[in-house]
């Protein structure tokens, strides 16, 4: 029974691996974008995407050709060949072609198929990701938009407002609602992440590094404490009012967002209705882990605001830096006259010296570098700290350390006291072993609280015969040793250290095995 317990887990774990591989297939689709002709079959679909935005879905190969004519790129491009890259978009399902059975008006028409073609749904959505990326080039876009963030609150105030009525509103209200509150967590999450991808950028710190940059600094560090005022005052409300939120309550808000999602006529298979909930529970959970965090980490407004200091501190230390990289090229001739006059004035040498050492700092300073490391606390003062010894090398070619020979010593003695040792100890856990066996039978529910080791012991038997087939192992006593592990019933160990509960095992032993110490 265990067996085939762990057989069907196997063809289980298949079938989930089978279904990821299916997901992970190779995209077709995606080929145009760098094949040999990229720059036909790309200026062909451009045509489509466009027109299927102005809601004209067919287009005929007479109107495309008239199109690709206008362009300098396709003087010398014939029909022919149009037909040829339509016949191979269609077989990288970046259109559909559907022949056209209306009236013929030439011979040729009615001997030769006519199509008309559309564009794929993987096809849209490529051609919108693109013009997305040349829009906003190589560089990241986003903002910081405080506003954003008020109106997800007012939005999820409006959400509370809804569960706490009596009865819900109508579906299609609630959808809208939902729809409305993750349209601006999206925009929030995109837009904060690559504006903060923005300023971290080479090219933003190459700029910030420039004379040109002094101009624009107090603009760029209003802008992100204004930004951090605002979350701060926006983000607390948020916190309180995603914890104040029932759950029960929030899953039949989400039912009456099924129910609108399931009245869309579509042609597809309707998806089941607990696959929707896991989703919208799932979208739910990560709206409340961006704010709130969760067990293995902090929320990422937390490291939002966080980052966002970090910029204006590191705004702050470039901008120190420029002005001392403006000051440094200054004429100091003023200052080294007042201090030519001061020390003139001085008539004692140790204050002329200590004035020196004011102003110029201390000469012939020694610095002594060590990797001794006496303690981890960061707030220890060096007087707080023992002495060491440190022993300097001279940093000459020919230097070479003292050695010594030194003898073979044998080791036999100490090997035969840890080996005496060693088998004394497994003699007596074997000992210990045997005084809780039943006939040939260790069984866990009836043992009295044992000791450590032993539970170590039986627990690695446990693990050991989990990997094997037949569930049979040797142990280090040399005696072989069945395990049956209860699927059903489970008991409490109980050892020195503690109880454990686990599944009602029995060990069989199968043979008396090695004596330790003959």
């Amino acid at each position: 029974m265990t067996k085939t317990y762990y057989n069907d887990i196997k063809v289980d774990i298949c079938k989930v691996i089978f279904v990821q591989m299916q997901s992970f297939k190779k995209v077709v689709e995606a080929s145009y974008l760098t094949a040999e002709k990229a720059w036909s079959y790309r200026t062909i679909l451009r045509y489509f995407y466009i027109q299927h935005e102005r809601m004209r879905e067919f287009l005929f190969p007479e109107e495309i050709y008239a199109y690709l004519n206008k362009l300098p790129d396709f003087a010398d491009y014939t029909e022919e060949q149009l037909h040829q890259d339509l016949d191979q978009l269609v077989k990288w399902n970046n259109l559909l072609a559907r022949q056209e059975m209306g009236r013929a008006y030439s011979i040729e028409e009615f001997k030769k198929k006519r199509f008309r073609y559309q564009c794929t749904p993987y096809t849209v959505e490529f051609e919108r990701m693109l013009l997305e990326m040349e829009k906003s080039g190589e560089a990241f876009g986003g903002s910081l938009e405080k506003k954003e963030f008020e109106r997800l609150y007012q939005n999820l105030v409006q959400l509370e407002t809804v569960l706490q009525q009596p009865v819900l509103s109508k579906a299609d209200e609630c959808s809208q609602l939902w729809n409305d509150i993750f349209t601006y967590f999206r925009s929030i999450t995109k837009n904060t992440s690559d504006y903060i991808a923005h300023i971290n950028s080479e090219e933003a710190e190459e700029r910030m590094y420039t004379e040109a940059f002094l101009i624009y600094k107090d603009k760029f560090t209003a802008y992100l404490r204004d930004f951090i005022i605002g979350l701060q005052h926006t983000a607390q409300k948020i916190q309180l009012l995603l914890r104040s939120l029932n759950i029960d309550e929030l899953r039949l808000f989400m039912q009456q967002v099924i129910v609108h999602q399931q009245h869309v006529p579509r042609f597809e298979d309707i998806t089941d209705e607990t696959v929707l909930m896991e989703e919208l529970e799932a979208r739910w959970q990560t709206l409340m882990t961006w704010f709130l965090g969760d067990v293995y980490r902090e929320s990422e407004l937390e490291s939002l605001q966080t980052r966002t200091n970090e910029q204006i501190r590191r705004i702050t230390r470039i901008v120190q830096r420029l002005g001392e990289r403006h000051h440094y090229f200054r004429s100091r001739k003023k200052d080294y006259l007042h201090l030519a006059k001061w020390f003139a004035s001085i008539e004692d040498i140790h204050e002329a010296h200590e004035l020196s050492a004011v102003a110029f700092g201390v000469f012939h300073t020694r610095h002594l570098y060590s990797d001794h490391i006496p303690t981890e606390d960061i707030y220890t003062d060096t007087w707080e700290e023992q002495p060491m010894k440190h022993e300097t090398k001279p940093r000459i070619r020919n230097y070479r350390e003292k050695t010594k020979a030194g003898a073979i010593i044998s080791k036999e003695q100490e090997k035969e006291v840890a080996r005496q040792k060693y088998l004394q100890e497994k003699l007596v856990e074997q000992k210990t072993l045997e005084k809780y066996m039943v006939g040939n039978e260790i069984k866990v529910e009836k043992l009295p609280i044992i000791e450590t080791y032993v539970r170590k012991m039986l627990l690695g038997w446990i693990g050991k015969a989990m990997a094997k087939e037949d569930y049979t192992i040797k142990t280090e006593h040399g005696r072989l040793v069945k395990v049956h592990i209860s699927r059903t019933k489970r008991v409490q160990l109980h050892a020195v250290d503690g109880s454990m509960e686990m599944p009602a095992v029995t060990f069989e032993f199968l043979n008396k095995g090695n004596k330790y110490g003959t």
